[in-house]
């Protein structure tokens, strides 16, 4: 059953069902999904098209251990800008973007503007990154090591 929020955007049981199913599990074929939902394969395709279509399903992703292929350092790095000006900004999310090792890169509120998830190989490509994160424009990068997960990331609460 579809939560508020599902309502709200005009999703069905079965759209809120089919999110939730491939939230847990993206690479589910078609045709396990359409049976899981309790539809046609047809049908539930033309509902994953559509998901995708609204922007609904933004991708699907093979979510990869960075351990596993040798990036044992994760950090979180607190980023504030020397300039705030627009262009600044635009500035700094391109430099970001075309940065490896950054996994993600938030704005944020606060005395921080942006809050950057960064993995590296070994201290010396962490402080690499961090050095890159200042050329970018960061006035001061607070770095915290990341020790273990607590609760990794979770599906979207859809039903």
């Amino acid at each position: 059953m579809c939560n508020d929020r599902c309502i709200a955007a005009l999703l069905d049981d079965k759209d809120c069902a089919i999110l939730a199913l491939l939230q847990e599990q993206g690479d589910l074929p078609n045709l396990e999904l359409a049976r899981r939902v309790n539809l046609s394969p047809a049908a539930t395709s033309r509902r994953v098209t559509r998901l995708r279509a609204e922007g609904v399903i933004e991708a699907v992703r093979a979510v990869v251990t960075p351990d596993a292929v040798g990036l044992p350092l994760q950090a979180f790095v607190l980023v504030t800008l020397a300039d705030h000006s627009a262009e600044a900004d635009a500035r700094f999310a391109r430099a970001v973007a075309d940065l490896p090792g950054v996994l993600r890169a938030d704005a944020i509120t606060g005395d921080q503007d942006a809050l950057v998830h960064v993995a590296a190989a070994t201290p010396q490509d962490l402080h690499r990154l961090v050095l890159a994160l200042k050329r970018a424009g960061a006035a001061r990068a607070l770095t915290m090591l990341r020790l273990q997960a607590i609760k990794p990331p979770s599906p979207v609460p859809v039903a």
